[in-house]
């Protein structure tokens, strides 16, 4: 039987529709999580006094994978929006959101095959931290007795080579497969890459916000925080890329299962 055009244009509405609701009822549920999350404090932040990491970073990269980067970039900005709101404390000027946002952003737009963007960002960001005169270049360390200059941001160029190799363009393919070790392996460098561009955002807003003319700071008080920071940063990314793995691997084949996909997330 033949459909006329009025009858056409309503399925076309109807399936406009539940797209637009789906999108609606998943950005809702996520930006709550996010809030809750947000409002979870961890380990305390090295530099700033009374300031501690929030359990939200967890699903920063996992937000990109499931939600995409603008419906998943959303949920992040109103989640920490909103958990200000509920008491967490501003530590970034009002710019708490844009760490976890690069994250999200990049890993949902990597999710659209987007590789060169995200490559191209990870690259500026590297730079934009590495020319910053408040930045060490080197830490100094000391193995087996002997002192050694090395490198402050390794694990971020480790990240990037990450990237631009061939499993870095491999990641979502591994994702979308949803065979559990493809897929934790697929999140695993999916959340090492937007973890990593999190704390380059991160520490870049860090320097602006304390150096000077703002904070005051100058080279020596940021030399003696990286000289901390840099034994610990790696031990907490890796936390955090262990967590979204377990996480993500049970919840986006559940996602999946449900059919509750956003179009262009692997879900």
């Amino acid at each position: 039987m033949k459909k006329t055009s009025n009858g056409w244009n309503y399925l076309k509405d109807t399936a406009r529709l539940n797209v637009k609701t789906k999108v609606y009822a998943l950005a809702t549920v996520f930006t709550a999580l996010y809030t809750v999350l947000r409002l979870v404090q961890t380990i305390p932040m090295v530099g700033v006094a009374g300031a501690r990491f929030s359990l939200s970073d967890v699903i920063a990269p996992l937000y990109g994978v499931i939600l995409g980067p603008y419906v998943g970039g959303l949920s992040v900005v109103l989640g920490t929006f909103l958990a200000v709101g509920f008491g967490k404390p501003v530590v970034f000027l009002g710019l708490d959101f844009l760490p976890a946002l690069a994250n999200t952003v990049s890993i949902g737009l990597l999710v659209r095959h987007k590789w060169v963007s995200v490559l191209t960002l990870n690259l500026l960001l590297l730079f934009i931290f590495l020319l910053s005169p408040y930045t060490s270049f080197f830490v100094e360390v000391q193995i087996l007795g002997n002192k050694l200059l090395f490198p402050f941001a390794w694990l971020h160029i480790l990240a990037f080579l990450v990237l631009l190799s061939p499993v870095g363009r491999n990641a979502v393919r591994w994702v979308e497969s949803l065979a559990p070790l493809k897929l934790s392996a697929g999140l695993a460098v999916l959340a090492f890459v937007g973890t990593m561009m999190q704390h380059l955002v991160g520490n870049i807003l860090y320097e602006v916000v304390f150096g000077q003319p703002i904070g005051g700071w100058n080279a020596a008080n940021f030399k003696a925080v990286w000289a901390t920071v840099f034994f610990l940063y790696p031990w907490e990314r890796l936390v955090l890329i262990v967590l979204a793995v377990v996480i993500g691997v049970p919840l986006v084949r559940t996602l999946k299962k449900s059919h509750l996909a956003i179009e262009g997330t692997v879900v």
